[in-house]
């Protein structure tokens, strides 16, 4: 994975979808902060298939009383 700068981008954006075509991804930033990212298209395809972990939870076939009722105490402080 590649960081480029905007300006870079812009300058060589035919170049760059020859890469991320072949499979490499651009980081694009702006005034040195990450801002977009450039995939390939089956990339991005591949990624937008994966579910959400609350649509998994919707469509998972639990009944009211599958799951055992939310434990409520406070989490022990890190002692590090």
């Amino acid at each position: 994975m590649r960081e480029i700068q905007l300006r870079h981008a812009k300058a060589s954006l035919s170049a760059m979808v020859e890469e991320v075509a072949q499979g490499e991804i651009a980081i694009i930033t702006r005034h040195g902060r990450p801002t977009a990212i450039l995939m390939g298209y089956q990339d991005w395809q591949r990624l937008s298939q994966i579910p959400s972990f609350a649509r998994l939870l919707t469509a998972s076939p639990l009944e009211p009383g599958d799951l055992p009722d939310r434990d409520e105490t406070a989490l022990p402080e890190a002692s590090w």
